[in-house]
Formats: C-alpha cells, sequence, structure tokens
C-alpha cells in the first residue's frame, strides 16, 4: 500500500516512508527494508548532486534558487537538507525548510530536513535509503545538502553523482585552509554571492581556484573539475551552474563512467551496513555486554589499551 503510494507521487507517503526508515526501532526496520526492496526497481533515474561549503556559504540560498529554476524547467527535485545535531542535547533545528520558504511549498519540490545524529561525513545514517525512495516517487533531480565543509563532509560523494563545493568571495587567499581531500572530490566549485560589490573579488576567487585545481588528481578521465561564480540571492549563475551540472552527468554516461561509479556506491554502501549490523549485533551479544562494564573501567583507569579491550571483546563475540 505504503509502496503504491509513493509510486503515485503522494508526497505524505514519501515522508512517512522516510520516517521510517529513519527509525532505530526493529519493527520498523523490518517493514524499511520491505518497502526499499519493492521499490528498488523504480529507482535510479535521477541526477545526484552532492552540495557542501562552510556554513554561512549560502548553500541553502543557492538549493532554493536552483531548486525554483529546475521546477520551472519541469523537473521534479528534491532536497534531503541534513541539519547539525547537538553533542549535549541531542536535539537538531531542522532549519532548512524556513531557509527554503517558496521551495518548500513548490508543488514540484520535495525539501526534507534530517538531523545528522551521531552520523560523520556530512549526512545522516539513511540519506542513501531516502534518496532512492525520493527517486522512486518520481523524483528527478535530488540534491543532497551537507552540514558543511570538514574533515569528514566527502560522505555525500559516495552517495551522489557530482560533488558541488559552494564558497565565498576571498576564499582564494586562504587555499591552504581548505581540506585537500575535499578540494579533489569536487566536480564543481561555485563561488558565491557574486553580486554588489563582491562582484570583482568572486572573480578574481574563480581564478585563483581554477589555478589551483590544475594540480589536483581527477576523479575520472571523462571530466575535468568547473570553476564558476554565482548569485544565489539575485538568481544570478544558476542556468550556467545547471549547464555545467547537465554536461557533467553527460560526459559520465557516454564514458560509462556513471554506471561504475553508481555499482561502487551500491558496494560501499553493502558494506557500510554490514558494519553497522555487526556493531549492533556485537553490542547485543550476552557475553560481551556482560565484559563491557569491567572493560570499560580497565580503560579509563587506564589498566587496559583499548586496542586490547576492544579485542579481547571481539575474541568474547567469536568464541560463541
Amino acid at each position: 500500500m505504503l509502496a503504491e503510494q509513493i509510486l503515485s507521487g503522494d508526497r505524505r507517503a514519501l515522508a512517512k516512508a522516510i520516517t521510517l526508515v529513519e527509525s532505530t526501532r526493529t519493527d520498523h526496520s523490518d517493514q524499511a527494508v520491505q518497502l526499499l526492496a519493492e521499490l528498488m526497481p523504480h529507482t535510479g533515474k535521477s541526477i545526484r548532486i552532492g552540495v557542501s561549503g562552510a556554513p554561512g556559504v549560502g548553500k541553502s540560498t543557492f538549493i532554493e534558487s536552483l531548486g525554483n529554476y529546475l521546477t520551472e524547467q519541469d523537473f521534479q527535485v528534491a532536497v534531503l537538507a541534513v541539519d547539525p545535531t547537538s553533542a549535549v542535547s541531542g536535539g537538531s533545528i531542522l532549519g532548512d525548510k524556513t531557509r527554503m520558504e517558496a521551495l518548500s511549498v513548490n508543488p514540484k519540490a520535495f525539501v526534507r530536513p534530517s538531523p545528522a545524529g551521531t552520523t560523520l561525513g556530512g549526512v545522516t545514517r539513511r540519506t542513501r535509503e531516502s534518496l532512492l525512495l525520493c527517486e522512486a516517487a518520481g523524483y528527478n533531480v535530488i540534491i543532497v545538502e551537507t552540514v558543511g565543509v570538514g574533515q569528514s563532509e566527502t560522505a555525500v560523494s559516495d552517495m551522489t553523482d557530482m560533488f558541488l563545493l559552494l564558497l565565498s568571495p576571498g576564499g582564494g587567499d586562504d587555499l591552504q585552509g581548505i581540506k585537500r581531500g575535499i578540494m579533489e572530490l569536487a566536480d564543481l566549485v561555485l563561488v558565491n554571492k557574486a553580486d554588489g560589490d563582491q562582484t570583482s573579488i568572486a572573480n578574481q576567487t574563480v581564478c585563483d581556484y581554477r589555478g589551483a585545481l590544475q594540480f589536483m588528481q581527477l576523479r575520472t578521465p571523462s571530466w575535468t573539475p568547473k570553476v564558476d561564480s554565482c548569485s544565489a540571492l539575485e538568481n544570478q549563475g544558476v542556468d550556467r551552474a545547471w549547464a555545467i551540472i547537465q554536461a557533467f552527468r553527460e560526459a559520465l554516461t557516454k564514458s560509462g563512467e556513471l554506471e561504475t561509479l553508481r555499482a561502487q556506491q551500491a558496494k560501499a554502501w553493502m558494506w557500510a551496513e554490514t558494519a553497522e549490523a555487526l556493531i549492533a549485533d556485537l553490542r547485543g551479544h550476552p557475553q560481551v555486554k556482560s565484559l563491557v562494564p569491567e572493560l570499560e573501567s580497565a580503560v579509563l583507569a587506564g589498566d587496559v589499551p583499548a586496542i586490547v579491550a576492544a579485542q579481547r571483546l571481539i575474541d568474547h563475540y567469536k568464541s560463541d
């Protein structure tokens, strides 16, 4: 029933399904697995775009501008926005819908903010599953917005076709401060806020990054990363950005690299799920659970190295 509603484009059913896959309840997990198995044949037809950038660079404004532009071109756009979770309270503001006011009420768009929780990589643990659900619901452009640039922000590249890095004008003077790993993953670098007094600074930043990217190793033989400017606030350059995204997809599709990329992503997803399941099983193992308090106390006191304690837990798990 839920699968049929999603395939018919029912937005409420899609929201309900994403809540289901994000749930940590065992019975919900079983239902989610069955739902995804039913919908899997109807996925894979979208353009998947990961958008990252430092807080304040204008990610939400850019995504709304791009999303509204695409819906005018008759695309169905889904935005999976990830909000940071407080390490103290565990809460999350989930403010992306308020920052994308026009797009969130657009009938051709679906905006879903989710808390990052304890997951590293700038995405939630179930972003992959949410992405597939959106594809099954008929959305042909999926945009994944990450929490913000950091050392572990690269997980989004393991689930999207294109990695888009958004920067502010003047960033060219801080090339050393940008994580090399993130720059190497970028298929498109956009300098946002290229308007008014910042136009000339933005143009200089574009030149700086074009020079810097020449020394980066190419992710794929068929694509050389591009650098451009835009003003999401003024809706300038968004059409150029979309043209580059389309050229990227065309190049990778023609070379066969897009199919290979998605296959590798599916393989990585399988092992990530395997690791999660094994850790959960290990934590719930009776012998392991009984040994944990003793070993944790020993590690806290400095009597046992963490690596030794970990090995003992694994040995007890395997001995069953």
